[in-house]
């Protein structure tokens, strides 16, 4: 690893870095980028850990701030984003170029991270909160991540996290995916469900927990998004981390979450999407 990746990259915001990840479990913990989250997977300390996703853009300084207060200046081995969405990867190329790493994500999300393709424009008619009305101005346009970016494998498996695997869970978007550890039911979700109303900004400000459906303004599948959120459920996870909102456990999570899969289209999909679905 070149001594160059201990330089913070030029962030915005670099001077006003104080960021420590949140601990979950003794090898899970999170750091939030203003209203999403990137994981970090591996026990303080570590010589071997993974960075999920990359937060929002002008967030690399601090999310390398957090991992380093977490496990001094060893580089991840690699970074895994669920999806490619603005929110996701914001950070991801100065993260790449910082670590020298690889990133790894679906096959069918790789054209959005690499400059071939764009996601559909947010919708404002959904959720009825401030962020949904605004989402059609956030960033849809693909990144180029082709010097780093590549597919996961197709077995289901996690590079560099043996216990870890792969549950594709599109809807949100077509190679969205969530990560599943089976010895105790510790789920990483992305989008395909979150624990807080992300159409509302005051939701999001003061992190009201609770299960919802994915991010409304931003999932243009609703079928599929459906079929996902049944398919974590029945995993009967006892612990999850969200892209969005607050990490949950125990009873409450897998109440919440059964709920929200046997009612999901009263629940999760907008009102006039309803008919389509």
């Amino acid at each position: 690893m070149k001594d160059e990746h201990h330089e913070l990259p030029q962030d915005s915001y670099t001077d006003m870095t104080y960021a420590e990840a949140d601990g979950i479990l003794d090898d899970l913990a999170y750091y939030r980028t203003l209203m999403v989250n990137v994981g970090f997977i591996g026990k303080p300390g570590a010589k071997e850990w993974v960075l999920i996703d990359c937060g929002i853009n002008h967030y690399s300084a601090r999310i390398i701030e957090a991992a380093e207060k977490r496990y001094g200046r060893v580089p991840p081995q690699a970074i895994i984003l669920t999806h490619g969405h603005f929110d996701h990867v914001g950070s991801a190329k100065k993260l790449a170029q910082h670590y020298d790493v690889p990133i790894y994500a679906h096959p069918m999300e790789m054209d959005y991270l690499t400059g071939k393709r764009a996601y559909p424009v947010g919708n404002s008619t959904v959720g009825g909160g401030l962020l949904a009305i605004l989402s059609p101005f956030f960033p849809t346009e693909p990144v180029n991540l082709k010097k780093w970016v590549h597919p996961l494998p197709e077995d289901g498996t996690v590079p560099f996290l043996k216990e870890w695997r792969v549950i594709h869970t599109p809807g949100h978007t077509p190679g969205h995916i969530s990560l599943f550890r089976d010895r105790d039911k510790t789920l990483i979700t992305g989008d395909a469900f979150i624990t807080v109303k992300q159409e509302s900004s005051m939701a999001v400000f003061i992190q009201h927990q609770h299960v919802h459906g994915p991010p409304a303004y931003f999932t243009p599948n609703w079928q599929e998004a459906e079929r996902s959120v049944k398919k974590l459920a029945d995993l009967n996870p006892v612990t999850a981390l969200t892209g969005h909102g607050l990490p949950m456990d125990g009873e409450v999570l897998q109440k919440q979450l059964n709920h929200l899969a046997l009612n999901f289209k009263e629940l999760a999909i907008p009102k006039h999407q309803k008919k389509l679905h």
